[in-house]
């Protein structure tokens, strides 16, 4: 990847931004195998899909991460919060519906 102040053009920047797009589709396609064992392991150590402690964790490990990094903390952290939203619902298709998830979810 070329860094962005090298671009020259409009169509070399989008080509760049097109590039990092499928890298980061790529990493998202990866992350969710990850959340496929997951729905595996679980059960073997009776864990719902959703543990509201560890969706915590996660949120703060973004944020923190992207404070570091110079991206908005606060798009971070709704992105990831759609991200585990969906994991979770993932998951929960092979474990059933966590314990009290009306209730995490108020």
């Amino acid at each position: 990847m070329k860094p962005a102040q090298d671009c020259q053009s409009m169509a070399e920047l989008r080509a760049q931004i097109d590039l990092l797009d499928r890298k980061l589709v790529s990493l998202l396609a990866l992350r969710a195998g990850y959340i496929d064992r997951a729905a595996e392991l679980k059960p073997a150590e009776n864990l719902p899909a959703r543990i509201d402690h560890r969706v915590a964790a996660v949120l703060d490990n973004v944020r923190a991460s992207a404070r570091d990094q110079g991206l908005d903390p606060d798009l971070a952290t709704d992105l990831w919060r759609t991200l585990i939203e969906w994991s979770i619902a993932r998951e929960e298709r092979v474990l059933g519906p966590s314990p009290g998830k009306e209730e995490s979810r108020k």
